[in-house]
Parts: C-alpha cells; structure tokens; sequence
C-alpha cells in the first residue's frame, strides 16, 4: 500500500499546529489566550499605513483563527509577546496567496528577539516587515495628502447694520449659499457662546471674506450709461 506524500504546505501547517498544542500546553496556567479580531483588507490599503509597522506572513491558507492562535501562542511561549497578545490581524490578497499581518501596536513586543525567529521560519512563513513589503511589493506608501483648505466666500457686512445677529444672519445665508452649512452652525454657535461683540466679529472674519455691501452692486455698464445720458 502507496503511502500519500504530504505537501510542502501540509507540513508547513502541520508543523505550525504542532508548535501551537506545545506552546498551549506549556503556558496554558498563566495566560488565557484572547480570540484574535480577523480584518479583511485590500493590499492596496498597506500603502495607506505609513509610519506603522508589523509583520507579514504570506501563503497563510486555511482556518485564519488557528493561525491567530498559532502565531501568539508560539510568539508568547518564546517570550517575544510578553503578558499581551496580538488582537487583531489583517488578512489580504496578493498574486493567489493568503497573507496575513499582525501590527505593532497594544502590545508589549521583544522587536529583537522577533526578529530572529522571523529569520528562523521564513522558508516556512514567508515573514517579512510591513515597511519592506510595500515599497518591494506594492511601490511604496502614499502619502497622505493635507485637506485643502476651503476658500472663505465673499461676504458685504460692511456698511450693513452694526447690529452682531444682523451681522450673523447675513453670514451664516453666505455660507449656507456656498455649501457650507456645517460651518455656519459652527460659526453661530461659537458666537453666541463668545461674549463679546469684537470678538464675534473676528469669529465671522475666520469663516468668510468680509467686503462692502457697496462692492457688492453691480456696476452700470456702458450701454446702460449712454441710455441715461441720451434721455
């Protein structure tokens, strides 16, 4: 009777379940393992994750669980995670394969000691740092790029009624004609909080360009000039 080879990937996980019943057994009276949070992500978003680091494991198939557990088990029982765990890990796609990621962030990490056993099972796992695979695999992070500020519309309130809720009344319609809604609500209610009459001015200066109601008319124009001087 034929006895089935085992594929290289069968033994890969085998080997992974093995190191996760050891390190289980061994520390299952000090440390209750958490039920790791599974996120689906694109590769696309690692390219967002600038100034964040962590680990990559690639070719991560089957129950995604049992490598959360595998992974924190084995890097708790070598005393690389210590009295914490990783509660979440990031599963995404690239070129067929199953990769998962873990981030260095809420946990107490040995990066020293984590670095060598990623050396040590890298023909198993593949392991690689997030800031190497993004710019080797995916051409580098994007930079986030910083909101453009709004332009603060024209607004006449000089030569207008001195009167400061006069002055908000018109203001706030400015801003509400420009799509800027959320921003007059903003503007109100930080000047009926403020107290002061200079003050709120300066507030409504902040949200739109203060003019002068007389720059606001429309000019004659030549044709209209030349009817009044002929009659």
């Amino acid at each position: 009777m034929t006895q089935e080879k085992s594929s290289p990937k069968t033994c890969r996980i085998s080997t992974l379940f093995a190191e996760v019943f050891h390190a289980k057994m061994s520390m299952q009276n000090c440390y209750e393992l958490p039920e790791a949070q599974v996120l689906r992500i694109s590769a696309e978003d690692l390219r967002k994750m600038n100034n964040k680091e962590g680990l990559i494991l690639q070719g991560c198939g089957g129950d995604l669980q049992e490598w959360a557990d595998g992974i924190n088990s084995a890097l708790i029982d070598t005393e690389i995670l210590r009295h914490t765990a990783f509660e979440k890990m990031y599963v995404f796609e690239k070129e067929g394969l199953t990769n998962i990621m873990f981030l260095f962030e809420d946990v107490e990490l040995d990066v020293g000691k984590l670095a060598m056993w990623r050396l040590q099972t890298h023909e198993q796992f593949g392991g690689t740092w997030l800031s190497d695979y993004v710019p080797n695999r995916l051409g580098g992070f994007i930079e986030e790029q910083p909101a453009q500020e709004q332009k603060k519309p024209d607004c006449p309130l000089i030569g207008e009624d001195s009167n400061i809720f006069h002055l908000l009344g018109i203001a706030s319609k400015t801003l509400k004609r420009n799509g800027m809604a959320e921003q007059a609500k903003e503007m109100c209610d930080r000047i009926t909080s403020s107290g002061d009459y200079n003050k709120a001015l300066c507030i409504i200066g902040e949200y739109v360009n203060i003019t002068s109601v007389d720059d606001d008319e429309p000019e004659e124009s030549e044709d209209e000039e030349m009817e009044v001087t002929m009659s």
